[in-house]
């Protein structure tokens, strides 16, 4: 009995991802961990040989003050189209405005929904 208690309190805390949520965090592993790393904190293995630190994607305070525009803008054209790093490249060759869109989504799971 504890045991379906327990069970049912963590299936309470883990809200099931949407479908673009899911989308976007295959396209997040594909495209992102390296420098970001798999849950978002910036700790890729990319890191240690980059001058500049990747984006924590799981700081809310940092990422509720960029809008979805700017989050694809910079997905689509790079670091440097926002003003931020030149080493964040411009993914608009390989990626579509649907899967841009659906990484959007899911770093606003990661920043504000976990």
């Amino acid at each position: 009995m504890k045991t379906m208690v327990v069970l049912g309190m963590l299936a309470a805390l883990c809200t099931p991802l949407s479908y673009a949520e899911t989308r976007g965090e295959q396209l997040y592993e594909t495209y992102c961990s390296q420098c970001h790393g798999l849950n978002g904190a910036g700790g890729g293995i990319n890191v240690p040989d980059m001058a500049v630190q990747p984006r924590d994607h799981t700081d809310t305070a940092e990422m509720s003050a960029r809008t979805d525009e700017e989050l694809a803008k910079a997905i689509r054209e790079g670091g440097k189209a926002v003003n931020k790093s030149v080493l964040m490249p411009a993914w608009d060759s390989n990626l579509s405005d649907r899967q841009i869109d659906d990484l959007v989504v899911y770093l606003r799971h990661l920043c504000c929904e976990q």
